[in-house]
């Protein structure tokens, strides 16, 4: 697993550095905290990110939490200090472990590992939630079509999807597709004669 480093202090990257490698996690890069973050993250493509911030600013950890969101990995962060509402920014970031006065290089690798799990179980949740949110438009286009179907064919409901799946079927398509055209070709056409 390739884990990127992110601290604000060379002596504490270093201790990190060594806590990861004593559980035997080695394939470790250190980012420049100084530098453009996200595209030295995105191009050394770890797994996890660990961010160590010993007394951040509010502008400091703005960044980090706007890091956090570019970033579709799982994110640890380690601060000395904070207050519930920067918890809640670090938790509406995306940041998967938010740990407040914890680092100690014991700790390190079980925070990283509830950090991929949390990242994991978030990341399903998100692809469950998008799926729900497709299937619904998708019924709605259906509906939206069988009541066109209903009116101009004087069909009833299940006369009207029928002949929906008939046609998806035939021209081998999904029938939201096909019903999406018939509501578009209804907007474009109107109540034409």
């Amino acid at each position: 697993m390739k884990i990127a480093i992110i601290d604000t202090s060379t002596t504490r990257a270093a201790i990190i550095s060594d806590g990861l490698r004593e559980a035997g996690l080695v394939d470790l890069v250190v980012i420049d905290p100084a530098g453009p973050l996200v595209a030295q993250v995105e191009a050394s493509a770890p797994e996890v990110v660990l961010i160590n911030l010993e007394n951040p600013s509010r502008d400091l950890l703005e960044d980090f939490f706007a890091m956090s969101r570019a970033l579709a990995r799982p994110i640890a962060m380690f601060v000395d200090q904070s207050d519930a509402q920067t918890t809640m920014a670090a938790v509406d970031a995306g940041v998967s472990a938010y740990v407040v006065d914890g680092l100690a290089k014991q700790r390190i690798k079980p925070v990283l590992d509830l950090a991929i799990r949390r990242f994991q179980a978030f990341s399903r949740l998100q692809t469950e939630l998008a799926e729900a949110k497709s299937a619904l438009a998708d019924r709605q286009t259906i509906d939206r079509a069988k009541a066109i179907l209903m009116k101009r064919r004087g069909l009833d409901e299940p006369a009207a999807y029928a002949l929906l799946r008939g046609h998806a079927m035939k021209s081998n398509r999904r029938i939201a597709e096909v019903a999406e055209a018939i509501v578009t070709s209804e907007a474009l056409m109107g109540d034409l004669p």
